[in-house]
């Protein structure tokens, strides 16, 4: 895939990939800090709450697969509601 308004792919980042993955090749950056964080326990992704109550999202893939810019895309409403809110 190559880089476009919905996936880019910096190779070149001295933290690239900074998740583990088999396919670097279609590992998403475009979403480098992921708009879904702030979602919390609802942002749909594989995380977990460490002991002192911060959010581990290392093993997640989510706003790095080439379909991310789609899936978060459909949550900004939800985004856009916790930003009126603050």
């Amino acid at each position: 895939m190559k880089n476009n308004s919905k996936f880019f792919c910096n190779k070149e980042c001295e933290y690239f990939p900074c998740h583990p993955t088999d396919n670097p090749d279609d590992f998403n950056c475009l979403f480098c800090y992921c708009p879904l964080y702030a979602l919390g326990d609802k942002c749909g992704g594989n995380f977990k709450f460490l002991e002192d109550g911060t959010k581990d999202c290392s093993s997640c893939m989510g706003a790095h697969s080439p379909e991310a810019f789609d899936r978060i895309m459909s949550k900004w409403a939800e985004i856009s509601e916790l930003a009126k809110k603050k």
